[in-house]
């Protein structure tokens, strides 16, 4: 009786464990299943490449109803060796994939008024595995079901829900879990790439092997990490290269303190004076020509924006971003049915159209301080700046502060 009670109990533990194996089995199949439906195969305008690309939606956890979007393209050669880089575009607002894969370090640039892509030679996937991430929910095609969501929009939601995404994306591409993975990013991702970082960090400490995380390092370039220190890099770049006068500098070093909330009156209009000296030159780009478009969409909101132009409603008159004709092809390119299909997004088909950066209702962002996050994270940390960029120069103030807070850092 008892050999035939053991072996009973032991039959019926065997019949759980291969449940499990089966169910997780099933699992990982139906995800993998999802990587090959994710595949980007007729891509309007592309020309052709051998590298594999791929598109589409991961949900987060079970009880959300989120979804971020994605776009990965594999390494040009050696996609086995190379490592995995997630880049992160700023805002808080703008698209990682219209501004970061459709203009700047993606394989395809938009061209021709958005009917065209053309390779681009400096593409960051010669030299890594590249995916491009739209977050939080509200920004470009990521999405959620519960308005409610888009009140509770900052910092901390940010980390949480692109780590939840990170989660599930490995389980979709289980062959790049072991890759060396990176987080890259500028503008805001000053916020958004060290405050991943140290999650990935905190919850690789307590997590099983399933949701480890093959953290290497970041990186973040012309970085939003501190109001005082950026803001007041704006203006010493602008008078360093002399777009505004001495006049105009010196009233502003005067009237404005970056610190405070609430500047004067003398304060905001001294900054209205150097947007309009900045009225007839791209800020992104100060010797590069300007788009010449009569679009009423030359004037946009920046990658990011310093929060003393924002609370006062003065950021709309900054001039756009870097070759502000780009931006127009890229809005006009993504918002195309045929594009959204290829790149199998859009599916719930929301009701306003793409955007590079999101409109209407200025979001409730909830801002966490950035210092403490970096001193955690100091051993793979490095910075990268635009010299000829007025956004978020670090040429004087940033680079020197970031410095003498962290001597270690290079």
């Amino acid at each position: 009786m008892v050999s035939m009670a053991s072996s009973l109990c032991n039959l019926l533990i065997f019949c759980l464990v291969l449940q499990a194996m089966t169910a997780a089995a099933s699992v990982a199949g139906a995800e993998e299943l999802q990587q090959e439906k994710d595949r980007v195969k007729d891509l309007p305008g592309q020309p052709a490449v051998e590298f594999r690309h791929y598109a589409g939606y991961v949900k987060l956890r079970p009880q959300d109803e989120k979804a971020l979007f994605y776009w990965f393209f594999e390494a040009q050669g050696g996609v086995p060796e190379k490592p995995l880089v997630l880049w992160l575009n700023g805002g808080p607002g703008c698209s990682s994939i219209a501004y970061g894969a459709a203009q700047e370090l993606g394989p395809f640039l938009v061209r021709s008024n958005g009917t065209q892509l053309v390779l681009n030679d400096f593409s960051w996937n010669k030299v890594a595995n590249i995916l491009f991430l739209e977050a939080p929910v509200g920004v470009g095609f990521s999405y959620t079901n519960k308005s409610t969501d888009l009140l509770k929009l900052g910092d901390r939601i940010t980390a949480e829900d692109s780590h939840a995404f990170l989660v599930q994306w490995f389980k979709r591409f289980p062959s790049f879990k072991s890759h060396d993975f990176y987080i890259t990013g500028e503008s805001y991702a000053g916020h958004y790439v060290p405050q991943l970082a140290e999650l990935i960090y905190e919850r690789n400490r307590k997590s099983t092997k399933d949701s480890y995380i093959n953290l290497k390092g970041f990186m973040i370039g012309n970085a939003v990490i501190n109001d005082q220190t950026d803001e007041m890099g704006l203006i010493e770049f602008a008078w360093s290269h002399a777009i505004i006068s001495d006049q105009l500098y010196h009233g502003i070093i005067k009237e404005c303190d970056f610190i405070k909330d609430n500047p004067t009156n003398l304060c905001i209009n001294h900054v209205k004076g150097l947007l309009e000296a900045y009225s007839d030159i791209d800020m992104y780009s100060i010797y590069t020509p300007v788009c010449l478009s009569s679009s009423k969409e030359t004037y946009r909101k920046l990658v990011t924006a310093p929060r003393l132009f924002t609370q006062h409603d003065l950021w709309h008159q900054l001039p756009s971003g870097y070759d502000p004709c780009t931006e127009d092809y890229a809005e006009k390119y993504f918002n195309r049915e045929d594009v959204q299909k290829a790149l199998h997004a859009n599916v719930t088909k929301l009701p306003y159209p793409y955007t590079l950066c999101r409109k209407g209702k200025k979001i409730r962002w909830r801002y966490l301080l950035i210092w403490r996050t970096l001193k955690h994270l100091l051993d793979s940390c490095g910075t990268f700046e635009g010299e000829l960029s007025n956004i978020y120069s670090t040429v004087e103030p940033l680079t020197e502060s970031f410095h003498s807070a962290f001597p270690s850092v290079n």
